[in-house]
């Protein structure tokens, strides 16, 4: 029997040729829980403004597994050392970083889960993962956890500058078509280098961090925080919130096994047990895209027309504004649709609502981007940057929001 040839290379529409390094890290790709990325929208709802933003959560890991390659290339070049065993380990945990997002992202997180972040159920899956592959994951667990004793393994995986974001933003303008995300992540590789056992960012890449910066602000505006994706979350927040309560009331709602349990039980991070954990597993963006497609027909007033605005993309109608947004406007569009449809506050409150956001680009509070300047010395993007004033870029951008449906003849 021929023996199966686990060395793949993958194409890939932003880096071309990405290669499956070792059989550990394939079997780790092959796993049913990685394969389930495939089903995971990267960007949420976004594709209703950007129709070519359908990429997955699949494809942003496998980028982000090719990036840490090339950083530590980089860095063994300089004289780093990095062994072969904590290289698979950091391959290994930027490639889970995000194994624990739910349908569409980050819906779930905000409906029918409580205070369990995607964060948490990721340390979950690798764990059980750790379990099936014979404990062979526990240093990428470690590094993921920030416990082990080299700092910058952390950085590389979740920071200000890290292979994440060199990832997610060059590819979500390419598949948005939105060109002012677009950062030249080979340059900024290749002026990394390691300080004091913290991660720096050489003296002539500064330009480049600038432009990641900037490329990041613009990108929240433009598109992650776009107010008609914005809106279309809101609403399939609602969805879920809804279709929650109708099963708390003992309604039947058609829904695959898998959405059903977590519609039907109250999760917590106290109760996410491994059962879950295997349940949430077969949860993904086609349960609730199926599950609202049978909704749409439900005799419930707010379910049923919530379902038909997103299948249809007949979404609600949103503003978005420098000061909060009064009660009076809001209890306006409340009373309106309270007299045209004959339902209560309540019902209604599905539909109109308020909320806010903030864009900020750089947290002078995190782990700041260090600058190494030719004489050694190490200072903070923000107090060297000539050509643009990034102390702007640390202060966060508040817009306050009003959503409610749009006045039909």
């Amino acid at each position: 029997m021929n023996q199966r040839n686990k060395l793949k290379i993958l194409n890939d529409p932003i880096y071309g040729f990405i290669t499956i390094p070792n059989e550990r890290i394939f079997d780790i790709i092959e796993h049913p829980y990685f394969q389930r990325l495939r089903r995971i929208s990267q960007m949420g709802m976004s594709y209703l403004v950007y129709p070519g933003a359908h990429h997955t959560r699949f494809h942003h890991a496998l980028g982000c597994m090719h990036l840490m390659r090339k950083s530590l290339d980089v860095l063994r070049f300089k004289g780093v050392k990095v062994s072969d065993k904590e290289e698979e380990a950091l391959l290994i945990a930027i490639l889970l970083h995000d194994i624990g997002h739910g349908p569409f992202s980050h819906a779930m997180e905000h409906s029918i889960v409580n205070g369990i972040s995607h964060e948490s159920i990721s340390l979950q899956f690798m764990e059980k993962m750790n379990a099936d592959f014979n404990q062979s994951l526990t240093l990428a667990i470690q590094i993921f956890k920030g416990e082990y004793h080299r700092k910058f393994f952390k950085q590389l995986i979740a920071s200000q500058l890290d292979v994440d974001r060199l990832d997610y933003l060059k590819r979500d303008s390419f598949y948005t078509g939105v060109a002012e995300g677009s950062i030249n992540s080979e340059r900024l590789i290749t002026m990394l280098n390691v300080v004091n056992d913290e991660l720096v960012v050489e003296q002539k890449g500064i330009y480049s961090v600038e432009k990641f910066l900037v490329a990041r602000r613009l990108m929240y505006w433009q598109v992650y925080l776009h107010k008609t994706s914005l809106g279309a979350e809101q609403l399939l927040i609602r969805v879920l919130k809804r279709a929650k309560y109708l099963s708390s009331t003992g309604v039947k709602l058609h829904a695959s096994r898998a959405l059903n349990y977590f519609l039907n039980n109250e999760i917590a991070q106290d109760n996410f047990t491994e059962e879950t954990l295997d349940i949430f597993s077969k949860l993904d963006d086609y349960d609730i895209v199926s599950a609202m497609k049978e909704w749409v027909y439900i005799d419930d007033f707010v379910l049923s027309n919530l379902c038909k605005m997103v299948i249809d993309r007949d979404l609600l109608k949103v503003k978005l504004k420098k000061q909060p947004v009064s009660e009076k406007k809001k209890e306006r569009h409340l009373k309106r649709l309270i007299e045209k449809y004959n339902i209560s506050e309540e019902e209604a409150s599905y539909f109109v609502f308020t909320g806010k956001v903030a864009n900020l680009a750089y947290n002078t509070n995190l782990e700041n981007i260090n600058i190494l300047h030719k004489n050694g010395k190490i200072s903070d993007v923000a107090k060297v940057s000539d050509q643009l004033n990034l102390d702007a870029l640390s202060k966060a951008v508040v817009k306050y929001y009003i959503c409610y449906p749009k006045q039909k003849d």
